[in-house]
């Protein structure tokens, strides 16, 4: 509602062009995901969204069934990939980051979780943080057409 009424657009029906579900499974996800493409399917999208993308999947498989949430994971992840080819949309996943021991002194402690599978799964890879209470960098960790490299964003919110 505060984006919208910074474009001084009606939330209302701004809110009524946006579609949301909340996942409780891995399964439950991969099944709002295929419902999503037979609705996109009738009607005109232009942006899908998955947030959190590895979370469910390192709660429903844990300790040795790793081998297994990776295959659930890339099935997944290529359906998402073949939904939004097909439509016509931007897809955007956001995902967690998980300590990285072997990262060495010089390299960043922080790497994604989910892999090579959901590294692959990613035309674009983008990693924020946050560096001071107003400042945040945001990093193109892996692009096609651009080199690795930061940049520092500074954060302004007015309240009125």
């Amino acid at each position: 509602v505060p984006t919208a009424e910074r474009f001084d657009m009606d939330p209302g029906a701004v809110l009524d062009n946006i579609i949301y579900a909340r996942a409780s499974t891995s399964e439950h996800q991969y099944n709002l995901l295929l419902g999503l493409a037979a609705k996109m399917s009738e009607e005109p999208f232009k942006l899908l969204i998955v947030h959190l993308v590895i979370v469910l999947f390192r709660v429903d498989f844990t300790g040795r069934e790793l081998a297994e949430r990776q295959v659930e994971l890339a099935q997944m992840l290529s359906r998402f990939i073949k939904i939004a080819e097909e439509s016509n949309v931007a897809g955007y996943m956001t995902n967690q980051v998980v300590a990285d021991p072997g990262g060495g002194v010089s390299s960043d402690p922080m790497k994604p979780a989910g892999g090579h599978v959901r590294a692959r799964a990613a035309t674009i890879r983008l990693m924020f943080r946050k560096l001071r209470r107003e400042q945040h960098v945001s990093k193109v960790f892996d692009a096609p057409n651009l080199p690795e490299a930061e940049a520092i964003s500074f954060l302004c919110q007015i309240f009125l």
